[in-house]
Formats: C-alpha cells, structure tokens, sequence
C-alpha cells in the first residue's frame, strides 16, 4: 500500500522537477495557494465539504499528521479545505486512531452548543487519499494567535466558548497557534482531533480565565446539552465509555459554574504555539 506522505512527496518531487527557474517564474505562478473569500453560512459550508469535488494542492507544512490543502467546489461555490487522511495518522501509543472522526465531532460538538468556533468539518471516504476529515479553511491572519488575542478584551467572548469546549471534548492539544484570527473578524479554533478520550487528558495554553465564574451564556447551553443529550452523528463516532466522560465533564464544569483551574497543576500542551 502507498503511503499518502510518500505520494504527497513524490508528487512534490516531480512538480519540482518540472518547475521552471524561480527567477522565471511569473507573479502568478509565485503566489501562494491560500485564497482569501467572503465568509461561507455553516450549512452552505458542509454542503460544500460533503458534495463538492476536490482537487488537491499539496501538503501543509510543520503537521505531524499527513494534512493536506485542497480546493473544493460545487453548484458554483468554491473555497478551500484542510484534508485529514486517516491513512496518513501517526499512531500515537496514548490515543485511537481515527483522529478524523474526532476533528469532525468536535465541530459537531461546538455547533450543537450553538458556539461557532469550529470550522465546518465532516468526514468522507471518496477523498484523494482515501477516509479523512475535510474541515472548511478559514483564511487568517496567522501572525496572531492566542496570546496574543487573550490580550484584547473583544475576543474573550470567543475564548471562553473555546475554554469550555476544550474542557467539554477533553481536548490534549490545544496550543497557542490553534487559535486563528478569521479574516472575517472570528476567532476559529482548528486541529481538534485529539479530543474525547475516555481519560482526562486536558492540556491547553487557555488558562487565563481559570476559576473565573461561567458567562450565563455558556451555562445555558451546556445545560441544554445535558437535557437533550449528545447529537446522534457524535454519538456513533463515540465509544460507550467516551460518550459516558463527555457528559460527565459537562456536568462537573455546570456543577463548579467556572473555568478548570487545574488544580494548581494547569496541563500544557508542547510547543505552546
């Protein structure tokens, strides 16, 4: 079986190959791949992601997991997604495969406590590579992230939405970086595969509002998810003991009406961005 980082890589090779010098090269040919766009309505989104046929660009650089850029469109919408082929996983000794399912539980997870702070994202399987997750790309302003945001009190709103999430969903590894300023003005919180893991996990860089009493907007969505339970689509994507810690965290964190303080040993992801 070829592996998709071997075929990204020969891909790679061979168009390096057949590039012409860079100082021939036209503006055109020399600019990057990354589109800005107006923004695209969530549902409009996962159309898009579910239906649109897909043209892959190339594989984005610093992941540890085979992540690849992609142009998608369909009915006359265009945009661009990241691609997540589960048979690119690095197997991680502390964690199931499948990270794919749970890049796409945890947009389903945020968007049934009406917080949009996650990309659309879906899983396919008539994909380039395979089964993988495709979440919507949202172009950024990516000289900002977390600490640097936490810093202006406009987007704290957003930040505890996250904070709770990642609680919620056990996310392990949300660094600084995985905060993105939208050039739509949101703050969008990406890479969320290693989420919902049955044993407490948690490790952020959000640790700003620790002990801090819960917004009254945020208490009445989390109970609400209590009185209607977890969304059927996440549920599949969940094992008896994870769907079980998901409810569980949800009503410690109502139970307590703050952020997690840690406890004095607050949990870091690493690197931090």
């Amino acid at each position: 079986m070829v592996d998709a980082s071997d075929t990204a890589a020969a891909q790679t090779q061979q168009s390096q190959d057949q590039a012409q010098p860079a100082q021939e090269l036209s503006e055109e040919e020399s600019r990057s791949p990354i589109r800005d766009r107006p923004p695209i309505a969530s549902e409009r989104a996962l159309s898009l992601l579910n239906c649109g046929e897909v043209d892959l660009l190339g594989r984005m650089p610093y992941s540890s997991n085979a992540t690849f850029l992609v142009d998608i469109a369909h009915t006359g919408l265009e945009a661009q997604a990241i691609y997540k082929p589960v048979r690119g996983e690095r197997p991680l000794w502390d964690f199931p495969s499948g990270l794919a399912h749970r890049e796409a539980g945890a947009f389903c997870m945020a968007s049934a406590l009406g917080w949009d702070v996650v990309p659309p994202t879906l899983v396919r399987e008539d994909l380039p590579f395979g089964e993988g997750s495709l979440q919507l790309f949202m172009p950024a302003h990516f000289e900002e992230h977390y600490f640097t945001l936490v810093q202006q009190q406009r987007f704290h709103a957003e930040l505890h939405q996250i904070c709770a999430l990642d609680f919620v969903i056990n996310n392990t590894d949300r660094k600084s970086g995985h905060c993105l300023l939208g050039t739509d003005g949101s703050i969008w919180a990406i890479d969320n595969g290693l989420s919902f893991h049955a044993q407490f996990k948690l490790r952020t860089v959000i640790w700003d509002f620790a002990g801090e009493p819960l917004p009254e907007s945020l208490t009445q969505s989390l109970d609400k998810m209590l009185s209607d339970g977890l969304p059927e689509v996440l549920c599949a994507r969940l094992t008896s003991f994870e769907r079980d810690a998901t409810l569980a965290r949800v009503q410690a964190l109502l139970t307590a009406g703050r952020f997690p303080d840690g406890n004095g040993d607050h949990r870091w992801p690493w690197p931090l961005i």
